[in-house]
């Protein structure tokens, strides 16, 4: 979820044992000082996080470009903002999106694919203002058109997605008529039927927004449930032989008083974005090794 008023309808942790995301092979990104440690900051003032809704936060593989969403006129809208060799540009509507619907929640596969939502029709007959997950080819320079994950999508909204190194697609809806987490197995090139991750992870409450590790060995995601530090906070559970454990608070470092959602790693492993106080945070990953 984007915000708590309006976006539904739109959208101290230890990993000392687990494997949290692998650097890819000769990524340079140049991160605007000062880089941050073990408290979150601001990323970018100014540019990425301004005076509006400003969430989510996607890295192109190669680090040179940094997709983001805005709230603008009750729209979702994706950014992007370049490294020119100087500094990161001013963002601009990325043209691999069609402005005449709301899109948000990039996020990049292992492959190089890029995935979102949005609520465009699935066909010309489809009337339901819903928001479905799209996987967008990307090929060198050439993009392809967005293809809709008919088999993992539903009549209801679905949220953020992420994916495993192995394919396996993690994502929220409402299928269920409350807005929890589902996972979608990968085989032969197909996704299977998604399965609820059961009470352990989900509660009475709002989950969504999954972040899930490349091996599958943890999960962060957004919750509302009781014994929080705000209005919805960052948990983690980890995989134990195959069970998800107890989700556990991400603690203060991280959690506010207000909306914490839409996690994710930068493409070298080094930084934890997430979105909070209507602008995007970064904080270093060793966070997630204390």
């Amino acid at each position: 979820m984007r915000n708590h008023l309006w976006l539904l309808s739109a959208c101290c942790c230890m990993i000392c044992c687990t494997n949290s995301k692998q650097p890819s092979q000769g990524v340079t990104i140049n991160y605007p000082a000062p880089l941050p440690d073990t408290i979150a900051q601001t990323f970018l003032p100014g540019v990425v996080s301004s005076d509006t809704l400003d969430f989510n936060a996607a890295f192109s593989p190669d680090g040179k470009t940094f997709y983001f969403s805005r709230s603008y006129n009750r729209k979702y809208i994706i950014l992007e903002s370049a490294y020119n060799g100087k500094e990161w540009t001013s963002p601009i509507p990325s043209p691999l999106f069609d402005s005449a619907y709301s899109n948000t929640d990039p996020f990049f596969s292992g492959e190089g694919d890029l995935y979102f939502i949005s609520n465009r029709p699935k066909d010309a007959t489809d009337t339901i203002k819903d928001y479905d997950i799209y996987r967008l080819p990307m090929s060198g320079n050439d993009p392809g058109n967005p293809i809709r994950l008919n088999e993992i999508n539903s009549d209801s909204t679905e949220y953020y997605v992420s994916l495993s190194d192995n394919g396996n697609i993690y994502f929220a809806s409402y299928r269920d008529g409350n807005l929890d987490l589902y996972m979608s197995r990968k085989t032969n090139g197909h996704y299977e039927t998604p399965v609820n991750l059961g009470a352990t992870v989900n509660s009475g409450d709002d989950e969504h927004d999954p972040l899930i590790a490349p091996d599958e060995s943890w999960l962060i995601f957004t919750s509302g449930r009781p014994g929080g530090s705000g209005e919805a906070d960052l948990y983690i559970t980890f995989n134990k032989n195959g069970q998800w454990q107890q989700p556990r608070n991400m603690g203060s470092r991280i959690n506010t008083k207000t909306y914490e959602y839409c996690p994710n790693l930068s493409p070298d492993g080094k930084f934890l974005f997430f979105s909070s106080e209507r602008d995007v945070k970064w904080i270093s990953s060793k966070i997630l090794r204390e």
